[in-house]
C-alpha cells in the first residue's frame, strides 16, 4: 500500500506561499506559508498535519488493540500536540504528546492503560517519528 501527498511552493521562505494536496482529494490545494507554520497565519502546516495523522493513527491502533482484548470503545478522542524546536540552523520535531479520553464499556483501568501504551508505541506514525512521545490516557465512565 502506498499513499501520496503533494506540495507546491512558490517564492522565498518568508514571503512565499504553498499548497498541499492528497491523492484522495480530502486536501486539495490547501494553503500553507511561513506564517501558518511559525506564527498564527491562516492555513495549515506540516506539523499540524503530522499531529492529525498521529491522532488518527493512534486512535485506530487503540481501537484494534482493545478489540483484540475483547473490548469495544464507545469513543476515543485523541489530541496530538507536536512540538517543534530550533535545532542548530534549522528546526526539529522534538516531541509529541497524546491526550486521550476514551469510553470503553466494561474496561478495567489496567487493561485500558496497557492497550493505550501498546497503541502509543505500535501505531505506524509513532514508529515513524524520531521524537519523544508522551501520553495522558483517561478511561471515562
Amino acid at each position: 500500500m502506498k499513499r501520496k501527498g503533494f506540495a507546491v511552493w512558490k517564492g522565498g521562505i518568508m514571503d512565499g506561499r504553498g499548497t498541499v494536496s492528497t491523492e484522495s482529494g480530502v486536501l486539495s490545494e490547501t494553503p500553507y506559508s511561513f506564517t501558518s507554520r511559525f506564527e498564527n497565519g491562516k492555513g495549515t502546516n506540516p506539523e499540524e498535519l503530522i499531529a492529525a495523522a498521529h491522532a488518527g493513527c493512534f486512535s485506530m491502533a487503540l481501537s484494534m488493540i482493545l478489540g483484540m482484548a475483547g473490548m469495544t470503545a464507545q469513543t476515543i478522542n485523541t489530541t496530538a500536540t507536536v512540538t517543534i524546536d530550533k535545532d542548530g540552523d534549522g528546526f526539529s520535531i522534538t516531541a509529541v504528546h497524546l491526550d486521550v479520553r476514551a469510553k470503553v464499556p466494561g474496561a478495567d483501568r489496567q487493561a485500558f492503560e496497557t492497550a493505550a501504551n501498546n497503541a502509543k508505541t505500535g501505531c505506524p506514525v509513532s514508529k515513524l517519528l524520531n521524537a519523544k512521545i508522551t501520553m495522558d490516557a483517561m478511561l471515562e465512565a
